[in-house]
């Protein structure tokens, strides 16, 4: 059998030139053949395009369908809640505070010191605790004054009903609050309970908060401890609002 003729150690191969671009071209053209999205080149060696790997059922990326998947509301717990509002205390207390925009939260010395709320720029009060026995002001109290007054005769007790006040008073800090330059003051005896219980309520009917962030965004400015029966009507409310919404 005649021996393959290779060059043996020490002689020159003979020299085979180099291919140009435009032979290469002309090879690729020449040689061009069915494409498929994935063709086998060599054994076991596959060649595909990018909407074949995409096909795969087996990618370990996470598929993704359309817009990204909510997980549901999930409505705190009353023991949650509770230990939301004593940890999150914050550092000092005064007589009134700023909770948002224009509205503020205050105790009875706050609401009794007229020339104080005008100097702060307050246009209504909504006095949460009214009543002979209570915070006993009423628009009386506030005659000759441009402070307009709006009253509700609630106990701090956890079987008092304060929820069915919470759309009314809502609706009239919402308006009072659409007008220019006007500022409301909410508050009770101590201004942590039952006014803090209405405030809450606005937020979560009038600008859309969870229970949890009107909560937080209150305790920002000021200390608050609705009472557990307060805490649960506000559950009851959080719990409306969510599915109402479509979030339950």
């Amino acid at each position: 059998m005649a021996e393959a003729s290779t060059p043996k150690l020490g002689e020159e191969a003979e020299a085979t030139p180099c291919p140009s671009v435009l032979q290469l071209e002309e090879l690729l053209r020449a040689g061009r053949a069915s494409c498929s999205r994935v063709d086998e080149v060599w054994p076991n060696l596959f060649i595909g395009d990018a909407m074949d790997s995409m096909q795969k059922q087996d990618l370990r990326r996470p598929k993704i369908h359309g817009a990204v998947q909510v997980p549901p509301y999930q409505p705190p717990t009353l023991a949650s809640l509770q230990r939301l509002l004593w940890v999150r205390r914050t550092a000092t207390m005064t007589h009134i505070n700023e909770v948002w925009p224009n509205l503020f939260l205050g105790d009875a010395y706050a609401a009794r010191d007229k020339s104080r709320l005008i100097q702060l720029g307050i246009t209504h009060v909504v006095n949460v605790a009214a009543g002979k026995f209570q915070v006993d002001t009423g628009a009386k109290f506030y005659r000759g004054t441009p402070l307009e007054y709006y009253g509700i005769e609630a106990d701090d007790n956890p079987f008092f009903d304060l929820s069915v006040y919470f759309l009314p008073v809502a609706r009239y800090i919402r308006e009072a609050l659409n007008s220019p330059r006007s500022r409301v003051l909410v508050h009770c005896a101590m201004g942590v309970s039952r006014s803090a219980t209405v405030v809450l309520a606005f937020l979560m009917i009038c600008e859309n908060m969870t229970l949890v962030d009107a909560i937080q965004t209150v305790q920002t400015h000021r200390d608050i401890c609705p009472n557990s029966g307060f805490l649960r009507q506000l559950q009851v409310l959080d719990n409306r609002l969510r599915r109402e919404s479509g979030q339950l």
